[in-house]
């Protein structure tokens, strides 16, 4: 399937479920990346598309409020998120694994209007989330060369 194909396809989900604009969708999930394979479930590939962004953000949130076996960078990003930040990585956190837990439900057993429920409430959370997300960097990003240059004082040898 090429991209217009999957654009057309898609155009009729849209519009028969209220699904976001095509536009909206790959801006947040690349969900041009179906066009390379071939399916006739186009609804369930949208949704693995948004299962699979969010679940991204999921396991980088995961190892900045339990860091086991992380990169070293993730170590200097704890030590500048303070106590309101990693508040509310946790409730962000609540929220996406909410939502992966409809998203393995939805993989048992396929319901077109189902997966068009799951995709838009998908993106209504991540239009909150990554607003919420997108602070905390910013605050990480204004503090990174102050806190870096404190840490780095310290003695390694």
């Amino acid at each position: 399937m090429g991209l217009e194909q999957l654009k057309i396809e898609y155009l009729v989900l849209h519009k028969k479920y209220g699904l976001p604009s095509f536009k909206e969708m790959n801006e947040d999930f690349y969900i041009e990346k179906i066009a390379e394979n071939e399916t006739e479930m186009l609804m369930r590939e949208v949704r693995r598309m948004v299962g699979d962004r969010l679940a991204n953000y999921i396991r980088f949130i995961e190892n900045l409020l339990n860091p086991v076996n992380v990169p070293m960078f993730v170590f200097s990003i704890i030590k500048i998120i303070g106590a309101d930040e990693k508040k509310k990585l946790q409730e962000i956190y609540k929220k996406l694994i909410k939502n992966e837990i409809k998203f393995v439900e939805r993989d048992l057993e396929f319901d077109e209007e189902k997966e068009a429920e799951f995709i838009k409430e998908s993106y209504r959370l991540w239009q909150e989330m990554k607003k919420e997300i997108s602070g905390v960097f910013e605050m990480v990003d204004k503090n990174w060369e102050t806190k870096t240059e404190e840490n780095s004082k310290g003695y390694f040898g």
